[in-house]
């Protein structure tokens, strides 16, 4: 079934498509983070014909981020990545990144803690997110699960996002679908 958005009151949010996850250098990198460098850009283009805004979230961690944290610790689960003025912060070559773009700094899986972001959708009047990125079942999912809650309709891009396993990628989109949002492949989403 199709879904319509108004291009004046939709984002494509893309999700951390930087060097270290997306890049073979990357020191989290997941080939289907790789392959999903298209698609992504897919909506980016799509969004932006629309008139429609876009979004940028880039995972940035100090290097004493987690020093002294009681429990939190990324670098403890995956290791020391996207460190604070690395090459691996960078949004990955191939998309189409604009000086009109919002681009938002996050240290945490989901994007909207700690950061601008809620402020910056809601003063612009948005309200329908559309969500590509990666990893679904990491950034991807906190990001879409914190919009729903916040009343922002997320939408993920079934066919744009990045996983380290299938079986990550099918638990996402199935959690997202059931609990606070809706999953569509790109084509069955209308922009006008």
């Amino acid at each position: 079934m199709a879904l319509d958005l108004d291009p004046e009151r939709t984002a494509a949010v893309v999700v951390d498509m930087q060097n270290g996850f997306c890049h073979p250098d990357g020191s989290l990198y997941a080939p289907a983070s790789e392959e999903a460098i298209d698609p992504v850009g897919d909506v980016i283009a799509r969004a932006r014909e629309a008139g429609a805004s876009v979004v940028f979230t880039r995972d940035v961690h100090p290097p004493e981020q987690f020093e002294g944290n009681h429990y939190y610790d990324e670098f403890d689960r995956w290791g020391e990545h996207v460190v604070e003025g690395t090459w691996e912060t960078r949004i990955v070559d191939g998309l189409d990144v604009r000086e009109d773009d919002h681009v938002v700094t996050k240290h945490t899986y989901d994007a909207f803690h700690g950061t601008e972001l809620e402020g910056w959708l809601s003063t612009h009047g948005i309200d329908d997110l559309l969500i590509c990125g990666t990893l679904a079942n990491v950034c991807v999912l906190h990001t879409a699960g914190s919009a729903g809650l916040r009343d922002f309709r997320p939408v993920l891009v079934e066919d744009a996002v990045g996983f380290i396993e299938e079986d990550h990628r099918e638990y996402a989109l199935d959690h997202a679908g059931w609990l606070f949002g809706e999953v569509k492949p790109i084509e069955d989403v209308s922009i006008t």
